[in-house]
Order: structure tokens, then sequence, then C-alpha cells
């Protein structure tokens, strides 16, 4: 048996979540040999996502620091490690579940490592999508194929499937905390090299409200796009110097603010001597 790691990043998604992780087909995927792991990212939620999934059965981990970006990067670096395909869609029911073969089948045989769900040429419900978010998508995804020289039709899916391999290769470089995270991947695997194929896919009207901007989040996006211009990836021996720059300086941080409240308190005696 072949593992799918099903990634599913929720923020308040108790209105549906156990509704997209029931609907995985599993006896299907396992009459085709593959074995399903449903890991949700629970997004400090306000309400009971994190326990309505577990009751349906996944894997839940919190990620406190708020941003769709943040619950994507945790989910990457949580994969069980015997998962052969990593798989990721939103929780709130807009894609299907059911789908989920059409987008491992063409990375198992061998054509790509990454494969996107595209709503634009797949079928949209009524009410899914609004017009001003379909113009910005059908815009975003013709600039990135101009100038990224990748095949895809639908940039700001939330539907994805990759090897093991590309997300290993891609998670150390994913810098963003919130909705530009889509753009991010997709740029920056056009930049590692990698080919990103797009095959159609159901988008339904959502369950619960959404938090997407679509000014505020739009423009971070374009923003995004434009950063990864001149993007080039990391070495690894870069990334870990990087990253422990970033731990000396959430160290020195945390003295600072344990020297100002410890000074601020020896402040307040004084003061209440005097």
């Amino acid at each position: 048996m072949k593992k799918i790691t099903v990634i599913i990043p929720c923020y308040n998604e108790a209105d549906a979540i156990a509704t997209v992780i029931a609907k995985f087909p599993r006896a299907r995927l396992a009459m085709y040999g593959y074995e399903l792991d449903v890991l949700v990212i629970d997004n400090n939620s306000s309400d009971n996502t994190a326990e309505l999934a577990r009751a349906a059965g996944a894997r839940v981990i919190v990620e406190p620091k708020q941003g769709k970006g943040n619950a994507i990067k945790t989910g990457f670096y949580n994969i069980a490690d015997d998962t052969d395909y990593v798989a990721m869609l939103d929780g709130d029911d807009t894609y299907k579940p059911e789908e989920i073969l059409r987008l491992i089948a063409p990375i198992d045989d061998d054509f790509a490592k990454v494969i996107i769900g595209s709503r634009m040429h797949g079928r949209i419900r009524a009410g899914s999508m609004k017009p001003l978010n379909r113009f910005g998508n059908r815009l975003y995804s013709r600039l990135v194929r101009t100038v990224y020289k990748v095949t895809v039709t639908d940039v700001l899916t939330g539907y994805y499937a990759w090897s093991r391999e590309a997300i290993e290769a891609l998670r150390p470089h994913l810098q963003s905390k919130g909705f530009a995270i889509e753009m991010e991947m997709v740029t920056k695997m056009a930049r590692l090299g990698y080919e990103i194929y797009s095959v159609p896919v159901s988008y339904n009207p959502r369950l619960g409200d959404s938090s997407l901007n679509p000014i505020i989040d739009g423009a971070k996006i374009m923003k995004m796009y434009l950063r990864n211009l001149r993007w080039k990836p990391m070495t690894m021996e870069t990334i870990q110097e990087s990253q422990l720059a970033a731990v000396a300086t959430d160290g020195r941080k945390f003295v600072i603010r344990r020297w100002k409240t410890r000074h601020a308190g020896e402040s307040s005696e004084a003061s209440s001597r005097i």
C-alpha cells in the first residue's frame, strides 16, 4: 500500500470539516493500493473544529499562529514518515474529496511531481466564486503561465497533490503567513524546476463564512508574484544558517523581554515604597 497524507488547513470550519473527512473514498483508494492519512491543521479556531475532526478520524495538529500559510507549513512538516504522496484541500467542503484520485494518479504514473486541481477548467457551481475572484484568478494564472512558464490554469486553487520529493524540496523555502501561500508555492515550485499540470475539479459553495478579503489579500498575492520574479532557491547550508540566525534572534528577544519584565517589577516595587 502507498500512503497518501491529506493536509486540511482549517480555521473555524466546524460546519463542514466532519463532512469533508467522511467524503474521502477510502474503499476505492484501497482498491487501487492506497491508504489514507488525514491531517487537519487547526489554525487556532474559536469553534470546535478540532474536536469534530478528531471524532471523524483525522489526526489534528493545532497551529496557534494565525494564517493559512502558517497552517500549511505546519502540515508539510508533520506528514508521516512513510508518506508517498501529499494532497491538500480546504476544509469548507468547496472541493470534492471524492476527486482525489484524479490528482494522485498522474504522480503515481510518473507523469509529474506536482498536480493542481483547476476550478477554471472544471465544474464551478453557481454561487461558488464571485466575479471579482474569478477575474483575479484568471489574471494571476495568465501572468504565471506567461512569466514563470508553467501550465497552470488556476493558480489560486486550494486543491493540490505532490510527490513526497516535491514537498521536501519546497517546504524549506516557504515564508508566506496568509492567503498568498498558493502563489508562493506555484512560483517557487516553478523556480525549483518542477513541471506543474492542472486537472479539472469541481467547486461548490462553501459551508460557513470565508475570511478571505479579495482586495487586501489580492494585493498581497500580487506582491508575492512580483517578489518571486527574481527568487532563486537557497542551498540547504544557507537555509540552516538562516534558521540558526532566527533561533538566535528569538533567544535575544526572550532575554530582553525577561530583563524588561524583571526591571519593570523592580521599578514598580520602588515606586510603591516611595
